[in-house]
């Protein structure tokens, strides 16, 4: 059971980076494990980290603004690369329900949906916009409305991103597609008894 994605208030992680691959979002050598849990500590670790093992303060996601940050603002093509869904796994495990990009990698898209991660495309200007604003303020707030597919901004700009119906679905009843399918089976039972015999 995931938790349910309506309306999501929070300040935001700018890592305003392209192409950020899923290897730098997890790192290779933490793909050995199939659990979930755990990887959100070792979250974009090759670049959060100095050579000596401690924290990088210059690293947006050690800094303190970005603490309990829901909402990760990144920029172009963000999860491109290998397919590992230990990506989406890492990033809900560090405590993010959603990231705001310009554009995403497809699998990761998907992957994000499914682990009930809402990866929001906004067009370059509304994107422009919103860097504007967490660059200028970082404890400003965005609320992402999942209900009307809206982002709201510090100053009350809004801007629209497309998101398809089912997945819209399972993130609001905060259901995978098994949950969401073993949701319907008293109908699946009811169709078999109707039918039963032809």
């Amino acid at each position: 059971m995931l938790s349910r994605f309506t309306v999501l208030t929070s300040h935001l992680a700018p890592l305003l980076a392209d192409d950020i691959d899923t290897d730098q979002i997890i790192p290779a050598r933490y793909l050995k494990g199939t659990e979930r849990t755990g990887l959100g500590e070792h979250l974009f670790e090759d670049w959060c980290t100095l050579p000596d093992g401690t924290a990088d303060p210059e690293f947006p996601l050690n800094q303190p603004e970005s603490s309990h940050a829901q909402i990760l603002l990144a920029g172009r093509n963000f999860g491109c690369g290998s397919s590992r869904e230990h990506a989406a796994w890492a990033l809900s495990g560090r405590g993010f329900r959603a990231v705001i990009a310009r554009s995403f990698a497809d699998i990761f898209y998907n992957n994000a949906l499914k682990n009930g991660i809402l990866p929001v495309a906004l067009d370059e200007a509304h994107h422009a916009s919103l860097s504007r604003h967490v660059l200028d303020d970082r404890k400003c707030m965005v609320t992402i409305d999942l209900t009307q597919q809206l982002v709201e901004m510090p100053g009350g700009e809004r801007a629209p991103f497309d998101v398809d119906a089912f997945s819209k679905r399972c993130l609001i009843e905060g259901v995978d597609q098994l949950g969401y399918l073993m949701s319907l089976e008293d109908h699946v039972r009811e169709y078999e008894v109707a039918h039963d015999g032809g």
